[in-house]
C-alpha cells in the first residue's frame, strides 16, 4: 500500500503517524508501507491567498491524481484542507483519533492577542482567524503569512509580523508546543471545520484499502465531522469564507458550534445544535441553513 502525502514537514508527519498504526494493526514494518510525497499547487502559491487561487482543492488535486493514477493507493490529509466534495470515485476513508482543535497566539511582543499594541500586525493566511482577530481587536493589522510553520515562525522572528495564530494540533505533530505563547479558548476562536483531524481518502471501489482506513479510523471523530462537513457543505464553505465550524461527541450525544463572520469581523452569526450522534450530518446541515436564513446574502458573499 503506498500512502500519497504532501511534502511539508506536518504533512510528512501525519503521514507517518498514519503508516505507523496501519503498520501495526496489519502486522508489517512501517517501511513495507512506502510514503510518496508530492508538492502541491497550494504548497506552490506563496504570495497570495489562496482564496485568490482556487480554494481548498489546491492541497488535494495532484493527491487526488496519484490516487487515480494507480501512484498511490491512501492519501493522507489535515480534514480542513479537504473540500467539501470529492472527486466521483474518491471517498474518505475515515480519520484518525483528533487532536487538540485549539488555535494558539504565537508572538515576541506580547503575552496574548489582547495585549499587543495598537496597529500591531499579525499574520495568518486563514481568513477565519484574521476575521476572530479583528472581531477581537479591530485595531490591529492582518496580513498574508503563507508557508509551513517553520516559514511562519521565522517571518516572526523577523519581524515581519508581531504575532501570528496556529494550529495546536500541527505544533503537536511537529514537537514544537513550546513555541506557543498562548493557547486560545474555543469560545473566543472557534476553529475550523476539521481542525486537528487526520483524515484518509482512497478509492471508492479499493476494498482492500478501505478497509484497512477502517481499521485506525476514529468512530467518534468520523460522527464530529460528518457534521462540521454538512454545515460547511451547506454554506457552500471555500477558503473565500471565514467559516468556523466544531462538533464534540461525548456518550451518544453531539454538539455542534457554527459561526460565519464578515472578513473585517464587523459582524458574525453563530449557531449551536445539539442531538444525537447518530444525526450528525442532519445537525449540521440544520445550522448551516439556519446561518444562512440570519445572514442575508451581504455576509454570505464576504
Amino acid at each position: 500500500m503506498i500512502i500519497g502525502t504532501r511534502a511539508s514537514p506536518l504533512a510528512l508527519a501525519q503521514a507517518e503517524e498514519t503508516r505507523a498504526r496501519l503498520a501495526a494493526t496489519v502486522g508489517l514494518a512501517p517501511e513495507a508501507l512506502p510514503l510518496l510525497p508530492l508538492t502541491t499547487t497550494g504548497d506552490k502559491i506563496q504570495d497570495r491567498a489562496l482564496s485568490e487561487a482556487g480554494g481548498k482543492g489546491l492541497f488535494t488535486k495532484e493527491l487526488d491524481a496519484a490516487l487515480f493514477a494507480g501512484s498511490a493507493d491512501l492519501t493522507v490529509h489535515s480534514a480542513k484542507d479537504l473540500p467539501t466534495e470529492l472527486p466521483e470515485g474518491l471517498v474518505v476513508a475515515g480519520y484518525l483519533p483528533r487532536e487538540d482543535v485549539r488555535d494558539v497566539f504565537i508572538s515576541r511582543r506580547a503575552d496574548s492577542l489582547m495585549s499587543l499594541p495598537a496597529g500591531a500586525v499579525v499574520g495568518s493566511a486563514s481568513l477565519r482567524r484574521q476575521a476572530q482577530i479583528l472581531r477581537a481587536r479591530p485595531d490591529l493589522k492582518v496580513t498574508l503569512l503563507r508557508g509551513n510553520v517553520a516559514t511562519r515562525l521565522a517571518r516572526l522572528d523577523e519581524g515581519r509580523v508581531d504575532a501570528t495564530l496556529l494550529a495546536l494540533a500541527g505544533l503537536k505533530r511537529l514537537g514544537k508546543v513550546d513555541v506557543a505563547t498562548a493557547i486560545l479558548d474555543t469560545d473566543a476562536f472557534l476553529p475550523a471545520v476539521g481542525q486537528g483531524a487526520i483524515a484518509l481518502v482512497a478509492r471508492a471501489d479499493d476494498t482492500a484499502v478501505l478497509a484497512a482506513a477502517a481499521s485506525i479510523a476514529d468512530h467518534d471523530t468520523g460522527i464530529a465531522l460528518a457534521a462540521e462537513r454538512a454545515f460547511l457543505k451547506v454554506l457552500d464553505g471555500s477558503c473565500r469564507t471565514p467559516i468556523a465550524g466544531h462538533a464534540t461527541v461525548n456518550h451518544g450525544r453531539l454538539r455542534f458550534r457554527g459561526l460565519l463572520l464578515a472578513p473585517d469581523g464587523s459582524r458574525s452569526v453563530a449557531v449551536a445544535r445539539e442531538g444525537a450522534a447518530g444525526d450528525a450530518a442532519a445537525l449540521g446541515e440544520d445550522a448551516g441553513r439556519a446561518v444562512i436564513n440570519e445572514a442575508g446574502p451581504d455576509l454570505l458573499r464576504g
